[in-house]
């Protein structure tokens, strides 16, 4: 794929890292629970690569913040741009390595997660602010079942079609 074909994939993820949030909170979704601003994220990583990938992770909740005021910049959007830049890098270099889109994507997953945990951690203790390491397991695994669900359903079914209609 060309540089410029990865840029002007990278603006449509972004536009989507922005848009589905904005729909998800204006119709009264839970976007913790559902996580909408991830999945154009892994699909970054994935189509455009690893550094398109982490370039988008770490801008989509800074642009979320400032367009849309969610999420909250301190802790949760700081954490966020540690969480989101991982997914998309590891999503795009673990499926470079193996060419298989459910351990990469398993792998994302669980890299961005551990990411938030101790960006989390590095962004609020230094400060004098409370970590909860119960709090955080929750939101990050009990909170957001259903967004890992469709996180683990939706994005093989796009990659897939993806794959096979990009080679048309």
């Amino acid at each position: 794929m060309t540089k410029t074909k990865k840029l002007t994939y990278t603006g449509l993820f972004l536009a989507l890292a922005v848009l589905v949030p904005l729909v998800f909170h204006m119709t009264g979704f839970a976007g913790p629970i559902f996580l909408p601003m991830h999945i154009p994220v892994i699909l970054c990583g994935f189509i455009c690569g690893k550094k398109y990938g982490l370039l988008l992770g770490a801008a989509a909740p800074l642009i979320n913040t400032l367009i849309i005021g969610m999420p909250i910049l301190y802790p949760i959007g700081i954490a966020m741009v540690f969480e989101l830049a991982a997914y998309g890098f590891f999503a795009g270099y673990l499926y470079e390595k193996s060419k298989r889109i459910m351990p990469a994507l398993l792998g994302a997953m669980v890299i961005g997660r551990v990411v938030r945990i101790i960006a989390t951690y590095a962004i609020t203790v230094p400060f004098g602010a409370a970590f909860i390491f119960k709090g955080i397991m929750i939101a990050l695994f009990v909170t957001s079942v259903w967004g890992i669900l469709i996180q683990i359903i939706l994005i093989p079914l796009l990659m897939t079609a993806y794959n096979k209609f990009s080679k048309q």
